[in-house]
């Protein structure tokens, strides 16, 4: 009575089949397939070309377009390797590099758009292959003072500076330790 998809079974019971929850999980969110539709329409259409610095704000890597502008001009946006200004022309298939806050994202263009768009259709528009960024522990805050508390003492600097994993000896100190 068992079928060959379940031939491990020993029940008798046919197992169900992965195809109907597989077809359901590959449908997508009508929300987003006409959110999809609406970026296209609003895209570049035939031989036009899409600004990089209003692509990257356009698939919210960047806040707004003026930071956008401002990484471009500052050489923190390369594309296929090369630094680019503001109106550089994007292609699909170009590689973007955008470093930003200390990590450095790496997307590959999918699709061009040039109107802002929801979180869901503007991951569709890039593969992202960036490193993964460092655990939250690695980056947590050292010798945060509370407010008002004043002007740290020396003693409170060392203490600081011992939490930042500096060496603790001021320039001078080391100096004279070094001297004959």
């Amino acid at each position: 009575m068992a079928s060959e998809h379940d031939e491990g079974r020993s029940d008798g019971v046919a197992a169900p089949r992965d195809g109907a929850a597989a077809a359901a999980a590959r449908t997508p969110d009508p929300k987003t397939t006409a959110a999809i539709a609406a970026a296209e329409a609003a895209g570049p259409q035939n031989g036009e070309s899409v600004r990089v610095d209003s692509w990257i704000w356009a698939v919210r890597l960047i806040k707004t377009r003026s930071l956008g502008s401002t990484a471009c001009r500052g050489g923190h946006v390369r594309v296929n390797g090369e630094r680019v200004k503001p109106a550089y022309s994007l292609r699909v298939g170009d590689e973007v590099r955008l470093r930003q806050e200390g990590r450095e994202r790496v997307v590959v263009v999918k699709r061009l758009i040039r109107k802002r768009v929801g979180a869901p259709v503007a991951a569709q528009c890039y593969l992202d292959n960036s490193p993964p960024p460092p655990p939250r522990e690695a980056v947590a805050p050292a010798g945060i003072r509370d407010r008002g508390a004043g002007r740290p003492t020396k003693r409170d600097r060392r203490e600081m500076d011992r939490l930042r994993n500096l060496d603790g000896l001021s320039s001078a100190r080391r100096d004279a330790e070094t001297r004959p």
